[in-house]
Order: structure tokens, then C-alpha cells, then sequence
């Protein structure tokens, strides 16, 4: 890690003018990373009173206008909305002559690449898609966060090095995905983050409702552990019933979701039967282990008098893995 002091921001001339068109989670945090690289934030739309607050913590003392004022005083300008709203905010600004030739557009959409700003293109306009590979709480951490963080970067050729030279000075690390990729990128992304709080929120809930005290401080270790081991060593890191084939252990999973939790057996049933299918392909899960496994996961039943008695040697009682 460089430890070398770092230029006070303050030292140095403002090089672009930044802008930031949605006061969600992500604009203002950007445009605070890039303050910190020496550029100049000095306009933001907000509507809700949360995203004001979230503009004056992360922005202070940069004033509140509306969209087009935005891109009236901004070289750079940041478009940070819902991924849904961001083709008919494109278009609006650049039917409405707010685009600027020569202005810098940069939208933080996992889901488009660059096209979706053509009409800003048309305009005269530079079109980048910088995307952070990261989940955003709309506080001062997430600054801090996006040193380190990947960005899902598409651009014109011509716009490549402008593109990636932004994501580093925000401290990320640019990522080249194809215009064509770009909704595979992103479903990669929410399949992997948005899903994950799913499971652990749901897991969370059924700790407590097995009369764990202290879920988080258990779920912790096991779950950062999982993690390292998967980002290492992918599907090799499987572990737990479905892997070992234990067709009884499993079968009375159900049923206990079943009694106390029916609002999670659709999800436990279809990620034990993709889990069942990588441990399958990758020779973890034994063929002949894995008729009676996905019988119970198809809805059949099977016998849960060993599997739900005392552990099989070698087990360690550790179905939590």
C-alpha cells in the first residue's frame, strides 16, 4: 500500500467544472471522490428532502439547482438515476438544448453502456458509462469504499483513456466491458450482491427464530470464510449437504423451512438445486449419491431417519457449512 503523503486537494487547480444529476446513493460520492482528485463540484439536483441531506453531507456548500442548471455550469457531468429512468433523461436533456459540445457525460448505469447516451452524443457531447462494481449507503464510507473498487467501463475508443484515467483517479480500477455485455455485466453483479443480502437477511431471520441470540456475531466468521473461499477457489469451495449429498440432512431442511419459514423454501429448494448441479459438474457430488438429493429437491421424500439422527462419521455435525 502507497503510504507516501498525498497532495492537499486544495494545492492544486481545479481541472473540471463537475456536475451531478440525481442525488441518490452514488452521484454525490463521486463527485466527492473526485473533489479529492482536484476537480470542482459546483452544482447537484435533488428533489426528496433524503437526497438534499445526502447532497449537503457529501457536498457541502454545492448548490441544489435544477438538471439543466446542472449541465449549464458543469464540464463534467456526472447522471446518476435509476437505471429505468435513464434513457428519457438522456433525451430530455438533449431535446431541451441543455447539452453542451465538448461536455463530458458520464452515466453510473451497471445495465448501459454508452449508447443509451446517443442523443447527448448527437449533442456534441463526450459519452462515458462508469460503473462501480459496489453497494453505495449514500454516507461519507462510500468514499472511502470506491478506493480499490472496480468500474465497469464503456466509452468510444477514442474516449478509452479519459474514461479509465477518471475511474483512477477516484481510486478504481477500470474494468473494459463490450457495449454488448453490458446486461450480462450487471446481471453477474446483482446476481452476486443483491442476492447475497437476500440469503443473509433470510438467514439472519431463521438463527433468530431458532433462538440464536446473537445471529450476526455467528453468521460473521462463517460467511466471510465462505466468501474468501469462493473468490479463491470457485466451485471447489462448495461444502455442506448438498455437496456431500445428503439427501436425508436435506430433505429435513425443508420440511423445518416448511413449518417455521414457507416464504424461503422456493429460494433454499432452487439454490440447493444449482448448487447440486455445480457439485455434479465439477465431480464434488457423487452420481450415485445424487438420485435420492434431487428427489427431495424435485418435492419427493425420502427416508430422514439417518440423516436427521445422529451425524454420519465424518460429518462433524457441521451442516452450517
Amino acid at each position: 500500500m502507497n503510504t507516501a503523503p498525498q497532495p492537499d486537494p486544495r494545492d492544486r487547480p481545479a481541472r473540471l467544472t463537475v456536475g451531478v444529476v440525481g442525488a441518490g446513493r452514488v452521484g454525490p460520492a463521486r463527485a466527492a471522490s473526485l473533489r479529492l482528485a482536484g476537480h470542482r463540484p459546483v452544482a447537484v439536483s435533488a428533489v426528496s428532502a433524503a437526497s438534499r441531506g445526502r447532497a449537503e453531507q457529501l457536498l457541502p456548500g454545492v448548490p441544489v439547482v435544477p438538471p439543466a442548471e446542472v449541465l449549464a455550469r458543469a464540464e463534467l457531468v456526472l447522471l446518476t438515476v435509476p437505471d429505468d429512468a435513464l434513457p428519457e433523461l438522456v433525451s430530455g436533456l438533449a431535446g431541451t438544448g441543455a447539452v453542451r459540445p465538448g461536455q463530458l457525460l458520464v452515466h453510473t448505469s451497471g445495465r448501459y453502456g454508452a449508447k443509451v447516451l446517443d442523443p447527448a452524443l448527437r449533442a456534441g457531447a463526450l459519452p462515458l458509462a462508469l460503473h462501480p462494481a459496489m453497494t453505495f449507503t449514500g454516507t461519507p464510507v462510500d468514499v472511502q469504499r470506491l478506493a480499490g473498487c472496480s468500474f465497469g467501463v464503456t466509452a468510444p475508443g477514442e474516449l478509452r483513456l479519459a474514461a479509465e484515467a477518471l475511474v483512477i483517479e477516484m481510486g478504481g480500477e477500470p474494468e473494459w466491458i463490450a457495449e454488448e455485455n453490458r446486461p450480462l455485466y450487471h446481471a453477474a453483479l446483482a446476481l452476486g450482491a443483491n442476492h447475497l443480502v437476500t440469503l443473509v437477511a433470510q438467514s439472519l431471520e431463521l438463527l433468530r427464530t431458532a433462538g440464536v441470540e446473537a445471529p450476526d456475531r455467528m453468521l460473521g466468521p462463517l460467511l466471510g470464510a465462505a466468501l474468501d473461499n469462493a473468490l479463491r477457489s470457485g466451485d471447489a469451495a462448495l461444502t455442506g449437504p448438498v455437496a456431500r449429498g445428503d439427501a436425508g440432512t436435506v430433505s429435513a431442511h425443508v420440511a423445518e423451512l416448511r413449518r417455521h419459514a414457507p416464504q424461503a423454501v422456493a429460494g433454499y429448494l432452487a439454490m440447493a438445486r444449482a448448487t447440486a448441479d455445480r457439485a455434479l459438474a465439477h465431480g464434488l457430488l457423487k452420481p450415485e449419491l445424487a438420485e435420492d438429493l434431487l428427489g427431495v429437491l424435485a418435492g419427493g421424500t425420502t427416508d430422514t431417519a439417518g440423516g436427521t439422527g445422529a451425524p454420519g462419521e465424518g460429518d462433524g455435525g457441521g451442516e452450517s457449512r
